[in-house]
């Protein structure tokens, strides 16, 4: 039994740890106007990961190879997109290889190789020819989170599935964050976040209606994890939570998990204390503390996340920055998961764990 713990918890652990690279840093280098343009180019030694697409952006009408802009659309838009990855011996595992120039060399840059608008008819019915033929059940759920744009919300995704060996379906909601750093626009981020949950809502209950779907995992990022809070509401086969740095206000965390019906899914929260993001955003916030990098051995927070049963993974003393150190250090992380079920405590244990107390 201590043997399935330990699987289950280092699978998705192991996601929330190469997300927790980030997506905060997208705009340290970002990609060229046009990556979602399909090429025709291969390269031998180079994966492919295909993405299920569902978002409230609306279409691009002026960019072919954006998709789907910052607007918000009144009707949830669905796209299938294939992403090329390049071989292991030439890229560092974590990190997206953008291409210089278009269309991009796959032998040693992520390559988009077919990107296609579809109705909710074919997004089923990809999933389950995908789910059919590679004999996976389980769906991955990916929420980014703030000052993201469409194309780099995509190749993360497939860069986090790629990355962690994950079995999974790929799925991306994307919210229409304005990809831009700044006050005001962290300000219309977040109201877009909060008029998408019942987009997700949907998105969720189509999912579980396809009956070649067995389980559903939701792995939200910062902001993102606004609209992933209302799957804390039972919902067939969503079975797991993942918030990772997660850009939320503690006591609305509090007011929702409380009205949650059960059962409620398995719920982690991967924190850095020091993560100086979510800082700005407690200021920004009139100084409300974020979920993200609250101390989780102090009160009120150590009662929140026992009486919750919430499983806590407490990244503060890893080396490297705040937002990447999961990824930088994914062997310590999972090793520390890994020490805490050895120590007997199963997946709905809820005291938190750290570096410190592991090594």
């Amino acid at each position: 039994m201590l043997s399935a713990y330990k699987r289950i918890v280092a699978f998705y652990s192991r996601l929330a740890a190469v997300l927790a690279v980030g997506l905060a840093c997208c705009t340290c280098s970002r990609p060229p106007q046009g990556v979602l343009v399909p090429s025709a180019l291969s390269a031998e030694g180079a994966s492919r990961v295909p993405i299920f697409v569902a978002t409230t952006r609306s279409r691009s009408t002026t960019d072919a190879g954006e998709m789907f802009g910052a607007e918000r659309s009144p009707v949830i838009s669905y796209a299938a997109i294939t992403v090329s990855i390049p071989p292991e011996s030439t890229r560092k595992i974590g990190q997206i290889q953008w291409p210089t120039s278009l269309p991009g060399d796959p032998a040693r840059d992520f390559v988009t190789t077919s990107a296609t608008h579809i109705d909710e008819a074919s997004f089923t019915a990809k999933i389950s020819d995908l789910a059919a033929s590679s004999g996976r059940s389980r769906v991955l759920v990916f929420v980014h989170g703030y000052n993201n744009r469409f194309d780099e919300a995509v190749y993360r995704l497939a860069q986090i599935v790629n990355d962690s060996k994950a079995p999974v379906l790929p799925v991306l909601f994307s919210w229409p964050s304005r990809g831009m750093l700044d006050v005001p626009a962290y300000k219309e981020d977040l109201e877009s976040a909060h008029s998408s949950r019942a987009a997700l809502r949907q998105l969720l209950i189509t999912i579980a209606a396809n009956r070649n779907v067995r389980e559903i995992t939701i792995l939200c990022h910062s902001m993102g994890c606004w609209p992933a809070l209302d799957a804390l509401q039972p919902k067939e086969k969503v079975k797991n939570l993942l918030l990772v740095a997660p850009d939320v206000d503690v006591e609305i965390f509090q007011v929702d998990f409380h009205h949650a019906g059960n059962p409620k899914p398995r719920v982690a929260i991967f924190i850095s204390q020091d993560d100086t993001a979510l800082n700005l955003s407690k200021l920004i916030s009139n100084g409300r503390p974020r979920l993200g990098n609250v101390n989780p051995y102090v009160e009120p927070y150590r009662s929140i996340f026992e009486h919750n049963a919430i499983l806590v993974f407490d990244l503060s003393n890893l080396r490297g920055d705040a937002h990447s150190r999961a990824f930088e250090d994914i062997s310590s992380v999972m090793g520390l998961i890994e020490r805490r079920l050895a120590e007997g405590q199963q997946l709905t244990d809820s005291s938190p764990m750290t570096a410190a107390n592991s090594k």
